[in-house]
């Protein structure tokens, strides 16, 4: 099998501005522990690494992602909670990430105080989100949301504001209880508030393929889902766990780690759902396999990305 060379992600450069790409992505799931935000995370480093321009919002008060991204969550005057309550407008609260590339709206605690505040709120509460971004929107490709572990005020407004939700979830029977619940929810959101909200896809997490059960779940995901599962897998990965705690993405922790290439994978894959939307792999043009099609370990070393500003060598 041909390798993919990193000059796949550059993708000539020239074509790197696809604007059907311009869209808001909510990372939604409401059973914790599935990888949203190592998702949201790596997902803006290696979609940033492609040439996109991308803004990573994070709506959880955990501020796991901002602390992710090498930011100190208790240091920062303005947040996504000022941002919800209208008491800055987006642009003031966002923050470059060193490592990374990307832009960043960070949240710490005070977003606890935030959703208080918005359920009393007669009317509009469920729009906040989406009327703030209205002004940057145009100024970023990809807009990722990390949303926190539930379905409250604040997931309520990411799904307002965004065009398709991504589902991480592990491969095991809990996460099939609380992908129903979602959806069903979705669907509410779609039906109601937002009708262009679409399911961007489901991403298979923490997948170790000698788990029997793991496999089963695929196959049923798969079964019920068709194409909306994204044949890009994330392993378990040592990398990607302790990349949060250096406050860098995996990709600029330990570029050749499964975990960073398959995120990369995850960012090729979207791009080609994006170019040719429905085409089976078959009708790609030889040589030019997206990276989601190929198992992480089938990139060569040779073609890693060795000039990533930050990156080890």
């Amino acid at each position: 099998m041909n390798g993919i060379s990193w000059s796949w992600f550059r993708y000539n450069e020239s074509r790197a501005r696809l604007e059907d790409m311009k869209r808001v992505i909510a990372l939604a799931n409401q059973k914790g522990g599935v990888g949203k935000t190592t998702t949201a995370v790596n997902l803006a480093a290696s979609l940033t690494a492609t040439k996109r321009r991308v803004l990573l919002i994070d709506l959880d008060p955990q501020g796991n992602a901002t602390m992710g991204c090498g930011i100190d969550k208790h240091a920062q005057s303005r947040t996504s909670c000022d941002v919800l309550l209208g008491d800055c407008g987006a642009v003031e609260a966002l923050l470059p990430v060193e490592y990374g590339g990307f832009m960043l709206m960070p949240a710490n605690q005070d977003l606890t105080a935030a959703e208080i505040r918005l359920l009393t709120m007669a009317v509009g509460r469920e729009f906040k989100l989406r009327n703030a971004l209205s002004p940057v929107r145009g100024d970023f490709d990809v807009i990722l949301v990390d949303c926190p572990p539930s379905l409250n005020m604040l997931t309520l407004n990411a799904l307002v504001a965004a065009d398709s939700v991504m589902v991480p979830m592990q491969c095991e029977y809990y996460a099939l209880e609380g992908l129903t619940s979602l959806m069903q929810t979705i669907e509410q959101i779609k039906d109601s508030i937002n009708p262009v909200l679409e399911i961007e896809g489901l991403l298979r997490t923490m997948f170790d393929p000698r788990n029997n059960l793991a496999n089963e779940v695929s196959a049923q995901l798969i079964e019920h889902f068709g194409e909306k599962v994204f044949r890009t897998m994330i392993p378990r990965n040592v990398r990607l766990a302790e990349a949060p705690s250096f406050g860098k993405p995996a990709l600029f922790h330990d570029k050749e780690s499964r975990g960073a290439l398959a995120y990369l994978a995850l960012a090729g894959e979207m791009i080609r759902r994006d170019e040719l939307p429905g085409a089976p792999p078959g009708d790609l043009p030889p040589g030019d396999l997206p990276p989601g099609d190929l198992p992480p370990g089938d990139l060569p070393p040779g073609d890693l990305p060795g000039d990533l500003p930050g990156a080890p060598v």
